[in-house]
């Protein structure tokens, strides 16, 4: 274990720094709703109010396409950011995910508790976070991994330092990809029969009277 270059040991400092970026792209994405004109406004109102109603009146049935649209969006996003990782000018990409992951959620939340106050924060509670509170420390492992890799490139390949004997650094980075897939496929069943549930659960408090 000692000769792993992807255990939490040894990369406190690659966790923080993404995490701060992620948390960073969260207050930006919430700073944006600010930023909406009213045109802008207007439209995703609309369109929230359309997709509550959808959700009020959701059926069963199709959950299995729906499943796999949703862990094939997880899964895409990091082999993007595995494939980003094989190479050194990927590593800005890499951050740049991070940041616009953060990007997305902040704005979600932030423009359902501007327009729908504690109703939007309930909503955004039982539809954004619960899956949420896997995915996104899935996607910081997948991503200080990749950078580790991307580093481990340059020392090695750039720098000419040789790795100690015994370590396969890619094999490594890539059974924690392959697990963190895993994992994002079991949170995909979650997103896919619970998630809706509950967003049942709340929708009629946001539905006109």
């Amino acid at each position: 274990m000692r000769s792993s270059h992807f255990s939490f040991k040894g990369q406190t400092s690659l966790y923080v720094f993404v995490a701060v970026l992620f948390l960073v792209g969260v207050i930006f994405g919430a700073l944006m709703v600010n930023a909406l004109s009213l045109e802008q406004r207007q439209d995703l109102e609309g369109y929230l109010g359309n997709f509550f109603v959808t959700v009020h009146h959701g059926t069963s049935g199709g959950e299995t396409g729906a499943y796999w649209d949703i862990a094939m969006l997880h899964l895409k996003w990091i082999g993007l950011i595995w494939i980003l990782g094989l190479s050194v000018i990927g590593l800005p990409g890499i951050l740049v995910l991070d940041f616009m992951k953060g990007v997305l959620i902040g704005f979600t939340v932030g423009y359902l508790v501007g327009q729908y106050s504690w109703k939007g924060l309930l909503f955004a509670l039982v539809s954004v976070a619960p899956h949420n509170l896997f995915v996104i420390p899935i996607l910081l492992v997948c991503s200080v991994a990749a950078m580790t890799f991307s580093i481990y490139i340059i020392r090695n390949r750039l720098l000419a330092q040789r790795a100690p004997a015994g370590q396969r650094p890619f094999a490594s980075y890539l059974l924690l990809t392959l697990v963190m897939a895993g994992l994002l496929l079991g949170v995909a069943s979650f997103e896919t029969w619970v998630t809706p549930a509950m967003m049942r659960w709340v929708t009629p408090m946001l539905l006109p009277v």
